[in-house]
């Protein structure tokens, strides 16, 4: 982990991330990244399109190892960067568009009709207008969109491809609650009732089904499956020629190393919560979890970090996974010749960036809390999570082998926003010695979620730069990083 340059924080009792070759190639030369902040600014966030096409190549194999009819879009609200986009289309993959700009970007950079899919949650009659416009897949939430699809159809004198969005599935005799979509229990009479050449609905052309479940579920998602397949079946009978289905996003990745690590800090925190133990959170932040009459309640709201079935594995499960009568739904896929569509996001640019921000100051503060300034803010590493759970890099100016206990520190990383509650990481970090100014804190495997899901720009910051990293050698100069352009 140590060398003369950088060094992980929390060495013990850590929750050490899974890291890649190549950030670790970029955190062996701070010439090169302390030139890129000079030129750039501070934050800095460095994408690796090679990764993400690893990812892709990974879903693949799965597909075809179940031999099902498959198609892969990548999620792009989990990052904005052009990159991404550009790179899913040289993998023959598609890409799913949940705005305007996300459908015209994605249009300009090469996508068609049978490499995007529009599943915005507000669906204006522009993107609408578009997506018919291209013959690019819309995917119906409810009844007004119909009504708009249809009417925006007939003027364009096309019809328009489409898929509808259901939920309600039933799991365990429970009926899975969701905002979106129609429920299933009553989709197959509105469609035979609404959808065809002499209905209401005259101008779609329907193409499949969809749904994205809360939560991380593999037998969820692999009952919704089945009952899909069951709807279609009786569809198809009322003369629909269904083609997809589409089980959206939500597919587990796995962070860290160590199970043991993300086992021992639940036990930590709730410790501390307790007064067993010093705070290991800012403020003794409970994450979810309080402590009332000496217990604790409640539940972490963090991502599960530590993942034992994730990626491969999780689709794996639902592929795999038996009816009643003993059939995997990958039989039943072919059995029916229906294509399943999956909508990753987090999982296709899993270890495909990092975040690095420069120190700007150190001090103590009124409890003897060592703060550490970073030239960013809270929302430009930032997801629903109520902290990210990875520690992070520190590449020191000098870095002594030598340095002793007594030189260890913790601290906390702070950012620019005037808010008390902007604190990096609400995780105590304890580092070998406190950083200088102008050092740099990485931050790992950051593309998925955390750089710009949740960016603003309060105080008129601006916005981080993107820099995309091309590995053409095994030495790293600046020229081999390039702006990516988000807007």
């Amino acid at each position: 982990m140590n060398n003369k340059n950088y060094t992980k924080g929390n060495q013990q009792e850590g929750l050490t991330p899974i890291t890649s070759n190549w950030m670790h190639k970029i955190m062996k030369e701070p010439e090169v990244v302390q030139e890129l902040f000079t030129t750039y600014g501070s934050p800095l966030n460095i994408l690796h399109p090679d990764s993400f096409a690893k990812n892709c190549n990974t879903f693949k194999e799965v597909f075809q190892q179940y031999q099902v009819k498959s198609q892969l879009f990548y999620a792009r609200k989990a990052n904005k960067a052009k990159a991404f986009v550009k790179r899913a289309f040289l993998e023959n993959i598609g890409v799913d568009t949940a705005s305007e700009r996300e459908l015209e970007q994605s249009l300009e950079l090469g996508g068609d009709g049978d490499h995007l899919v529009l599943t915005s949650a507000i669906k204006t009659e522009k993107q609408i207008r578009i997506a018919i416009q291209h013959q690019v897949p819309i995917i119906i939430d409810n009844h007004d969109e119909c009504l708009l699809i249809n009417k925006l159809a007939q003027e364009l004198n096309c019809k328009a491809r489409v898929g509808f969005r259901l939920s309600g599935f039933y799991v365990d005799s429970e009926k899975l609650y969701s905002r979106f979509g129609f429920d299933i229990e009553e989709i197959e009479e509105y469609l035979i009732k609404n959808v065809g050449e002499d209905k209401k609905l005259n101008k779609f052309n329907v193409k499949g089904i969809h749904f994205h479940l809360d939560g991380y579920s593999t037998k969820q998602r692999s009952e919704a499956l089945l009952q899909c397949i069951q709807l279609i079946k009786k569809l198809n009978v009322q003369g629909f020629a269904f083609r997809f289905i589409d089980i959206g996003g939500g597919i587990l990745i796995n962070y860290l190393e160590s199970k043991a690590e993300w086992l021992d800090f639940d036990a930590n925190l709730k410790k501390s919560l307790k007064g067993e133990i010093s705070p290991i959170t800012f403020n003794n932040n409970g994450l979810g979890y309080w402590l009332e009459d000496r217990i604790v309640k409640g539940e972490r709201k963090t991502y599960p970090y530590y993942n034992e079935i994730n990626t491969d594995k999780f689709l794996d499960e639902i592929l795999a996974y038996s009816d009643n009568s003993g059939s995997s739904i990958a039989s039943l896929l072919r059995d029916h010749n229906l294509e399943i569509r999956i909508e990753p996001g987090r999982s296709l640019v899993n270890q495909s960036g990092i975040t690095m921000a420069k120190v700007v100051h150190r001090k103590k503060d009124a409890k003897g809390q060592w703060l550490v300034g970073l030239e960013m803010n809270m929302s430009q590493m930032m997801s629903s999570s109520a902290d990210f759970m990875l520690d992070p890099y520190v590449m020191y100016t000098d870095l002594d082998e030598d340095e002793t206990e007594n030189d260890a520190v913790e601290v906390y990383f702070t950012g620019a926003y005037c808010l008390e509650r902007d604190v990096l990481l609400k995780r105590k970090i304890k580092l070998p010695k406190l950083p200088e100014i102008n050092d740099v804190v990485v931050f790992v495997n950051t593309a998925g979620y955390m750089m710009h899901f949740f960016e603003t720009q309060a105080h008129l910051f601006q916005l981080a730069t993107n820099l995309v990293y091309k590995e053409k050698s095994d030495s790293i100069e600046v020229t081999d990083f390039e702006k990516d352009s988000t807007v």
